[in-house]
């Protein structure tokens, strides 16, 4: 396999991967209500983190070669404004539409896309640069995500990776599925 198609194939599978650590801690999560507590006043709830992740990977990745990553009908800074009347299923589906749209597109992706460019905010990035930059933003919210739920969810956390103590009998912890 060429160097441009292991890019890509891995690019897709810690997308994947991203997703489904952050949804495992959110299913940790057994109080609604909870999604939408944050820490202070500075910090993000869940649900925000939900709605900003889902946004923004929709506007980014909604037909990504062609135009600007940041769409003029997205309203970023609305993204990060509490909105308590969203239900689970509610900050789920806006989760979901995101998600779906980067898999999709990073699903579409040959090879020779990544010796093109697009534009983000106006920037000029290499493919390769701005899925690097996406899986950064993401594994980055999706690390807040998982440390909110740990700390709010269930006093029985299971652990999304090797549980303390475990090390030595855990097997690859990033062994492809």
């Amino acid at each position: 396999m060429d160097l441009g198609a292991q890019f890509l194939e891995n690019a897709r599978f810690e997308t994947r991967r991203l997703k489904d650590l952050a949804e495992k801690a959110i299913a940790q999560v057994e109080d609604d209500s909870l999604l939408h507590h944050a820490l202070d006043a500075e910090s993000n709830s869940i649900a925000v983190l939900m709605q900003h992740l889902g946004g923004n990977l929709l506007s980014r990745w909604t037909r990504f070669l062609e135009t600007d990553g940041e769409k003029p009908d997205r309203h970023r800074d609305r993204e990060f404004e509490s909105n308590r009347v969203l239900t689970r299923r509610d900050l789920l589906e806006l989760w979901e539409r995101g998600w779906s749209r980067c898999i999709e597109s990073l699903d579409s992706l040959t090879p020779d896309d990544l010796s093109k460019t697009v534009r983000i905010r106006g920037e000029e990035l290499s493919v390769p640069q701005a899925i690097q930059r996406q899986l950064v933003h993401t594994a980055y919210h999706v690390g807040q995500i998982v440390l909110l739920a740990k700390h709010l969810g269930s006093k029985h956390w299971t652990s999304l990776s090797i549980p303390r103590g475990g090390s030595q009998t855990a097997p690859g912890a990033y062994k492809k599925t």
